[in-house]
């Protein structure tokens, strides 16, 4: 199967790259958007690679990188009574959420803000920066995520030269 590219988008007071970057791997549980769902259930796969998203932050956009270690599973939490994300419609017999897991790969020493994806030439298509896209699991090209990249660990340079 051929490799995807993903943007997950995480708010940083309930989970951040740097509580990744400690943890080294973690479920993404909770998504209850059927389109989110869809994808973690059916697309993505071991090994896709994934642009970390900090949202409602400041600034919001790419703080890091993450990997797939764990294609889609059902979302265990959704069958826990009394739990933030229980669904009394779901069942481990017929599960209506999904999960994946996510590795750490990388955080950027600095936020690629919103505005400069907005702004970066090669990303306009990119779904993050079009209007009312609120959807917490998109899919990115290859393109589109090796410019994110690039900016992200431009970042990283200018502070390191600058030390």
């Amino acid at each position: 199967m051929a490799k995807r590219y993903w943007l997950m988008k995480c708010e940083p007071s309930a989970y951040s790259i740097s509580d990744l970057a400690r943890d080294g791997e973690t479920s993404w549980e909770g998504v209850r958007n059927f389109q989110a769902r869809n994808l973690m259930r059916d697309e993505m796969s071991l090994g896709d690679p994934v642009l970390f998203y900090a949202s409602n932050a400041d600034p919001s956009g790419v703080s890091g990188l993450a990997t797939i270690t764990r294609a889609g599973y059902p979302d265990t939490f959704a069958w826990k009574q009394g739990h933030k994300y229980f669904d009394a419609g779901s069942t481990p017999a017929a599960p209506i959420w999904f999960m994946v897991d996510v590795g750490f790969v990388e955080a950027f020493a600095a936020t690629v803000p919103l505005a400069t994806l907005k702004a970066t030439k090669g990303l306009e298509d990119m779904k993050v920066v079009q209007k009312g896209s609120r959807l917490s699991v998109q899919p990115v090209t290859k393109q589109e995520y090796d410019i994110v990249v690039r900016l992200g660990r431009k970042t990283r340079k200018t502070v390191e030269n600058t030390a």
